[in-house]
């Protein structure tokens, strides 16, 4: 059975007059009685809490989604709030509310984790971009103007305005920007040099490779660099297989305790 709670609304829909079922809800013992009055209190507030949700529209984030987020913050706000103090509900309901919603966006619609300083300046600088081109065209505040209009240092704002652009990232696939030959960004992207991890090997073997005899670095070169097999070496300088596996093998032993016994 649904109580009565007296809701009288007021002109504008979203702010009924609940004062008098707040201080109810105040008196009620946890049971059925204060579970559904609280309901109605909610599902009264809920018009209020969507048209907050509306200002967030249009932000990376669906406006069933971001309702559902105020509701939470309405729920918190009723729950929370005491009569006794004499303020209005609405007055304490809207900042609870948006807080909810902000909350929402940093701390689950950035694609990267990124610091709530950084967080917090991007908020200040968009605003301040905001005010600052508000009917102008074509002009983009500078970095002094933001820093005076959003009492911040110019390093801050440097800051904020690097993270404008960090709230989604792109994809691979996505195309260059200002690029007209269907190139995607993974595309142009760098990669790791798999050949860094032997510069130490190759600087630190160099002098002892031009140390070695004429003929044993012709070897080396032709079995490492060139690819040439022991048989076609063999056959090149007039020598048997065996023979120029033997030397391999011992120019790669000799090579490899030189440069050890360096390092050691």
């Amino acid at each position: 059975m649904r109580t009565q709670t007296n809701v009288q609304r007021r002109p504008h829909d979203d702010a009924p007059n609940t004062e008098q079922a707040f201080r109810r809800l105040a008196t009620l013992p946890p049971g059925a009685q204060r579970e559904t009055l609280r309901e109605e209190l909610v599902e009264a507030w809920l018009p209020m809490a969507n048209r907050i949700a509306s200002r967030f529209r249009g932000r990376g984030e669906s406006y069933e989604d971001l309702c559902q987020v105020a509701a939470l913050g309405l729920v918190k706000a009723v729950d929370r709030f005491d009569p006794g103090r004499g303020k209005a509900f609405e007055s304490y309901a809207v900042p609870t509310v948006t807080g909810e919603i902000k909350r929402h966006f940093r701390d689950h619609m950035w694609t990267l984790h990124v610091p709530r300083r950084v967080q917090d300046l991007r908020n200040r600088v968009r605003v301040a971009c905001q005010e600052l081109s508000w009917g102008v065209t074509d002009c983009w505040p500078t970095v002094g103007e933001i820093a005076e209009r959003a009492h911040l240092s110019e390093e801050d704002v440097r800051v904020g305005l690097e993270a404008l652009e960090s709230f989604s990232t792109l994809s691979l696939d996505a195309g260059l920007p200002g690029s007209d030959d269907g190139l995607s960004l993974g595309e142009v992207l760098g990669a790791s040099d798999q050949a860094l991890e032997t510069v130490v090997d190759r600087e630190s073997v160099k002098p002892r490779l031009e140390a070695l005899p004429e003929r044993d670095r012709a070897i080396l070169y032709m079995r490492f660099f060139k690819d040439m097999t022991q048989s076609n070496i063999a056959e090149q300088l007039g020598i048997s297989q065996m023979h120029v596996s033997r030397l391999i093998s011992r120019c790669c032993h000799q090579l490899r305790d030189e440069v050890l016994q360096d390092v050691a």
